[in-house]
C-alpha cells in the first residue's frame, strides 16, 4: 500500500489522503506503543474526503472517534498485538 497525504493538519495532528494502488480515501492519525511511531489509516468515502479537504473541522469529530477505536472496521490495516495509543 502506497499512502499518498493530501492534507497535514498539523494542530489536530491528523492526515488525509489517498491510497495510491486502490484509489481509496483515508484519514490517518498518529499513534505510538513504546516502540515505535507510526500512522493508522481509516477508510473514508469521497464524500468525507471532499468535506474534509474544504473545511477540516468538519472531520474532529471522526477523528476523536478513530483516537478512541470507535472506527476501527474503518482500519485499513489492522493492527497487530502491540497496538499503540493515539497521540
Amino acid at each position: 500500500m502506497k499512502f499518498q497525504d493530501i492534507a497535514i493538519n498539523r494542530t489536530e495532528y491528523f492526515s488525509i489522503g489517498q491510497e495510491t494502488d486502490s484509489g481509496k480515501f483515508y484519514l490517518s492519525i498518529p499513534v505510538s506503543n513504546r516502540l515505535v511511531d507510526y500512522e493508522e489509516y481509516y477508510e473514508i468515502d469521497k464524500f468525507s474526503f471532499d468535506q474534509y479537504l474544504e473545511d477540516s473541522s468538519k472531520a474532529l469529530e471522526f477523528v476523536e472517534q478513530c483516537r478512541t477505536r470507535q472506527m476501527d472496521h474503518l482500519l485499513m490495516i489492522k493492527p497487530g498485538s502491540n497496538r499503540g495509543s493515539a497521540c
